[in-house]
């Protein structure tokens, strides 16, 4: 996939149509994949499955959740302080998900916003080449210590979460045409895991730990599936959620990442920080996305671009670009400059390659 630009998946507009109208308009020519925005609560990423899928589940029990407002109870955590927390209630050594498929509720809107993406294409709204692009949350980055504060209880919930996406894919590959389709592993918890860890959880800075269910469920998209990878800093609380020395782990996680996957891997989104020292960068040089296309997370903090481009040329040759992560947390009102600056960051880049 040689396109230059990616958009990592959820866009702050009303509709699916809105996004691939406004952003597969103005960007298509460059995109491999459209994401459908993650409209609605899944512009909150992985938060709403605490309260649509974890609390009130048969073997979790809420210990903590989020403050009423106004004496309203409130769902969506506004700080990080307030997230909804659980633990596995005694005697249970094993949580799994019921109604296979649909449980966490990707496969029902991937059906959904396909037939958005396939009229669009069909009107030539979008190019007849984009895939429809599925962000999909690793398991680590849902079943995760901020979440389940009590360790033993994340090997008891890990493996059956990881079943409820296995069985999210089979719907998805069973309802939508394989050539349409992208897959983007998402993986937020796991790049800050690694670098810093929690105490009392030594298991999560090891990289093994988070590229295990890559390696599983990765053998079961299909070849004519299209796979890709998100790796992120974080954004709830503010961007970045933590700003690492270098991209020496985030690399490292990277290569045994698309190792680890057994198949071809369309791409590979490595997030940047607004930096402009060699020593930031210099781990790039290392990275082998063994054939991926590579796109930084680059576009940000528009006036520094330039500086910031030239710099990672020196570790890095041929490279597409994106945003550090999707614009969930951005106010609809934005979107016009984002838009704007993915234009120009592609003809900047453009121009380098040139001389």
């Amino acid at each position: 996939m040689g396109k230059d630009l990616l958009l990592i998946g959820s866009v702050p507009l009303e509709t699916v149509e809105d996004v691939m109208r406004t952003f597969g308009g103005a960007l298509g020519p460059y995109l491999p994949a459209i994401p459908d925005g993650e409209v609605g609560e899944r512009r909150s990423w992985v938060l709403r499955l605490s309260y649509q899928v974890f609390n009130g589940h048969i073997d979790l029990e809420t210990i903590k959740r989020p403050p009423r407002s106004n004496g309203v109870e409130q769902l969506m955590p506004l700080r990080r302080e307030d997230v909804w927390q659980f633990k596995v209630r005694d005697g249970v050594d094993a949580v799994r998900f019921g109604n296979p498929g649909y449980r966490l509720g990707y496969a029902k809107d991937a059906v959904n916003s396909y037939f958005v993406f396939k009229t669009l294409r069909e009107r030539g709204v979008i190019p007849a080449d984009l895939r429809f692009q599925i962000a999909m949350p690793m398991v680590n980055s849902v079943i995760r210590p901020l979440t389940f504060p009590v360790p033993s209880d994340l090997e008891k919930l890990r493996p059956g979460y990881e079943e409820a996406i296995a069985a999210e894919l089979a719907a998805i590959f069973d309802a939508i045409p394989h050539q349409d389709l992208a897959i983007q592993w998402d993986l937020a918890w796991e790049i800050a895991a690694v670098y810093d860890g929690l105490e009392g959880y030594p298991a999560e800075r090891e990289i093994e730990t988070h590229v295990a269910p890559v390696r599983r469920l990765s053998r079961l998209v299909p070849d004519r599936v299209a796979l890709g990878f998100h790796f992120c800093f974080g954004t709830f609380g503010g961007w970045p959620r933590f700003a690492p020395a270098d991209l020496g782990r985030a690399v490292e996680l990277a290569n045994s990442a698309v190792e680890a996957t057994g198949r071809r891997v369309d791409w590979v989104h490595i997030p940047t920080l607004d930096r402009t020292d060699d020593a930031f960068y210099a781990p790039l040089s290392k990275l082998d996305a063994r054939g991926a296309r590579v796109f930084l997370g680059m576009i940000h903090s528009m006036p520094s671009f330039e500086t910031r481009l030239g710099i990672v040329r020196k570790f890095i040759g041929d490279f597409g670009l994106a945003a550090y992560c999707g614009f969930g947390r951005h106010k609809p009102e934005e979107m016009p400059v984002v838009l704007a600056d993915h234009l120009t960051a592609h003809k900047l880049n453009q121009a380098g390659r040139s001389h």
